[in-house]
């Protein structure tokens, strides 16, 4: 579930922020489907497709008027290789378009498109994410994420490895298990307006799931699948009212070894956020994709949060987590409050990988 491509963070993106005669690259249509715990009667074709015809038509486009797609999704959640070829079926692979895949959320595919904007040779993109998480134990399927030799063998699932995350924290006396409790119901609250949600409103925080975590604490397990179009320059502009401009964006990774980590901070979502031009100004929206209420506190720590930015008011993948799409989402959401002027200037994050192991971070802006 690493990232795949050459579009990766590293010394050749330091032109991840704005600079002159660097095109302008903006979010103009996000859409995605109702977050559901099962979803027996759909392939992933079928909940896919909605989603597509969904964000096309926000822009008036069709197929043939894309000039790039790309996906992320697992083939460990489908129990098949190559399982994304099927879902191209929904977007409709021929006459032959050109197309590319990350093996990981969709928000590094988005990271892919937006490249290949940069360089000219497409005006549009159509990024696309979607996870069924419910055939299988998912907490054991994200053990595949691990070091095969030290980890993996241990068989340590991803909630009991979020465990020691929060743990480290309650130690370090950074958090209270009252605060964690607080973020959880925050989250569910705010969703409660979120259609698309799974969990919203009044949720209770739980019974004690691992040790210090309850099952508010935790994401629920649902699927679903997002999409958004990228534009560049006048395009975008002719397509959307009002686009949020990706003004930077760039994504680092911790070492993979959790021994090595301290899992009370994240040093690459720093990085990615200062070489995204985050710190320049003050954002007023933060989207943190952060599916358990401990990485919430390592994430506004390693950001530099205060109480008056905004943080999830989607509810996040605390309400609704649909794995491989929940990153994606999150910069779908921060562009679809600029783009109603809820919000100036937004900050959207996406992790991959056992403990916020894998970080990128999104700024977005409306014109000026």
């Amino acid at each position: 579930m690493t990232p795949t491509g050459e579009a990766k963070g590293g010394r050749g993106s330091r032109g991840s922020r704005g600079g002159r005669g660097r095109r302008d690259v903006a979010v103009v249509a996000f859409a995605q489907s109702p977050t559901r715990r099962h979803s027996d009667d759909l392939s992933e074709v079928e909940m896919v497709m909605p989603v597509l015809h969904e964000v096309l038509a926000r822009t008036g486009l069709r197929t043939s008027d894309i000039d790039f797609t790309c996906s992320g999704s697992c083939d460990y959640l489908a129990g098949r290789a190559f399982s994304f070829t099927m879902a191209l079926d929904g977007v409709g692979a021929w006459p032959p378009i050109a197309e590319s895949h990350v093996e990981t959320d969709g928000a590094f595919a988005l990271y892919e498109a937006w490249v290949k904007l940069l360089t000219g040779t497409a005006d549009t993109a159509l990024v696309y994410a979607y996870g069924k998480s419910s055939p299988g134990q998912l907490r054991d399927v994200l053990t595949r994420q691990l070091d095969p030799y030290y980890l993996a063998p241990l068989w340590p699932d991803s909630v009991s490895l979020a465990a020691l995350q929060a743990r480290a924290l309650l130690d370090a006396s950074l958090t209270t298990e009252a605060e964690l409790a607080a973020i959880g119901a925050r989250s569910r609250a705010d969703a409660a307006t979120n259609p698309h949600a799974q969990l919203r409103g009044d949720v209770d925080h739980g019974d004690l799931l691992v040790h210090p975590l309850h099952t508010g604490d935790c994401p629920p397990i649902g699927d679903g699948a997002a999409a958004v179009v990228l534009a560049a320059g006048d395009r975008a502009r002719e397509l959307c009212e009002r686009p949020a401009w990706i003004r930077g964006i760039d994504h680092r990774i911790e070492a993979h070894g959790l021994g090595v980590r301290d899992l009370t901070d994240s040093p690459s979502t720093r990085l990615a956020a200062t070489r995204a031009g985050a710190f320049d100004r003050p954002v007023d929206t933060a989207e943190l994709h952060a599916p358990f209420t401990s990485q919430e506190v390592v994430l506004r720590r390693a950001l530099d949060l205060d109480e008056g930015v905004r943080i999830n008011p989607s509810g996040g993948a605390l309400a609704a987590n649909p794995v491989m799409a929940a990153g994606l989402v999150r910069i779908g959401e921060a562009a679809a409050r600029i783009q109603r002027g809820a919000s100036r200037r937004a900050l959207a994050h996406a992790t991959s990988g056992p403990c916020l192991q894998q970080n990128l971070i999104a700024v977005l802006e409306g014109d000026s």
